[in-house]
């Protein structure tokens, strides 16, 4: 899976050139972050980490990962209005994990009033990486579904136009020209203009709710930008914000500082650190609201690894998605091997032979936003000390995917210039709306391909771990 850059990674002088390039570029095209030093302030900024080149990425796989997008909207949609599935799955592990307990009480709670929601925004992100297995053939793997805050759908709008730049300052235009455009920013803004349309009200804005601190902000601007082009209002509040100055009518319309919100779009409330009782207070008035949630709880619990693990059991797709033969295989063709850590025989067994083998699984708890998984030595001294414990439930175990490392670049401000043996992992964003029970929307709305050094087993680009890169399909 070599991309045609053998050449170039041993040229010393032209590396320094280009990398000289690559940044100015990533300046230029607005793939930016704030600073470490002031996470809230864009009068310092720097450019967001990236590969000097694009990496090379099997056509056939990637095709495979937007061709089952589609499906796995509609699956994740199901989900989030599948009560009993959700109690059922989610009922050792709630138990257990006070946080994934909290969301389901809220969830719980909204049903017994009633939902006062008629339009349903889903902006998710599936993320895979490619399996070499035992002959060296890649497969697509699933890592994981993100539907809650799925980021850098703006900021790898901009990233292939950077790598474009510089496969052409290398004397490879005939290569530049094959990178694909993409633009996930303008497909998560058409989702939730959609949205904004069917709430039905022209005056009513668009809310982000976003974190205290705020690095990422000019990602959640890039899909800012589209909306505001479509003469949507939008305004960005924090979890404080509802608190304070949040309120619902009669009809259960949600007005902030006197105005009324038409969709919440998430891009916080995704761990425990989200939330003190004011926040969960907040969370609880926005989920009774009439807004359009993005995502509404049912669909934030929809993304928890314990559902990714049961829906890996034999028969669960077939009665999450009735008569749908095809979207069920594509969907399972991209599962890795799922194990449950229940309290039982199944279980104990799992746990014993993770425990015995810890390099061939990862170990997750039910979080979001990277740097969660453990892996190896530390894989096998937490599964030693909670494998009699109804704890272990909170977790699930995974077959660890080995992909093949390819070498190249990783820009990071303030770093030195080092080759790099790496990994990818490929996500497709997926943006679909229902109102009341018809599908409006359903689409692959883009991707993300993101890359790091193989001495890190775990965390994205917001982790600080991983950098944004572009896909070269061989």
């Amino acid at each position: 899976m070599a991309a045609p850059w053998e050449d170039v990674l041993r040229d010393e002088a032209a590396i320094q050139e280009a990398a000289s390039v690559a940044v100015d570029a990533a300046l230029l095209e607005g793939v930016l972050m704030r600073t470490e030093r002031e996470p809230n302030a864009s009068d310092v900024v720097n450019y967001a980490p990236f590969t000097l080149l694009p990496s090379a990425v099997p056509s056939t796989l990637f095709e495979q990962a937007y061709a089952v997008q589609q499906d796995f909207n509609l699956l994740v949609d199901a989900i989030s209005q599948n009560k009993e599935f959700l109690e059922h799955t989610l009922a050792s592990t709630i138990k257990v994990d006070d946080f994934t307990a909290q969301l389901f009480r809220i969830h719980m709670q909204v049903l017994e009033e009633g939902l006062a929601q008629s339009v349903f925004l889903g902006i998710n992100r599936s993320d895979y990486m490619f399996d070499c297995g035992v002959d060296g053939t890649p497969a697509l793997k699933q890592i994981e579904i993100n539907t809650i805050a799925a980021s850098f759908g703006g900021l790898t709008s901009r990233t292939a136009a950077v790598h474009g730049r510089v496969l052409k300052v290398l004397g490879k235009s005939e290569e530049a020209s094959r990178l694909l455009p993409n633009n996930p920013s303008k497909g998560l803004a058409l989702g939730i203009a959609k949205a904004w349309e069917l709430y039905g009200s022209q005056s009513a804005v668009v809310m982000f709710l976003v974190e205290e601190v705020q690095r990422n902000i000019f990602d959640q601007r890039c899909v800012e930008n589209e909306l505001w082009n479509r003469n949507i209002r939008v305004i960005r509040k924090r979890f404080r914000d509802v608190f304070e100055k949040g309120s619902l009518d009669d009809a259960k319309r949600l007005y902030i500082d006197g105005q009324e919100v038409a969709v919440v779009y998430y891009r916080e409330g995704y761990v425990p650190k989200n939330y003190d009782q004011q926040n969960w207070e907040a969370r609880l008035l926005l989920e009774r609201s009439r807004a359009v949630k993005c995502p509404d709880i049912a669909t934030q619990l929809a993304g928890t690894k314990k559902v990714q693990q049961e829906l890996s059991r034999p028969g669960t797709l077939e009665r999450l998605l009735p008569g749908r033969t095809e979207a069920i295989a594509r969907i399972r063709a991209t599962f890795a091997g799922l194990y449950s850590l229940d309290m039982g025989e199944e279980g104990d067994k799992i746990a014993a032979t993770a425990i015995a083998d810890p390099d061939r699984f990862v170990l997750k708890p039910q979080r979001e936003g990277g740097g969660n998984n453990l892996y190896g030595e530390e894989l096998r001294q937490v599964l030693e000390k909670i494998r009699d414990s109804p704890e272990r439930t909170s977790y699930i175990l995974m077959d660890k995917i080995k992909p093949q490392p390819a070498m190249n670049y990783l820009l990071r401000a303030h770093s030195p210039l080092q080759v790099s043996e790496c990994i990818s992992e490929l996500g497709i964003f997926g943006v679909y709306v229902r109102q009341d029970k018809e599908m409006v929307m359903n689409k692959a709305a883009g991707h993300l391909l993101r890359t790091k050094a193989i001495e890190h087993a775990d965390g994205g680009v917001a982790a600080g771990v991983a950098v944004l890169d572009s896909p070269y399909l061989v």
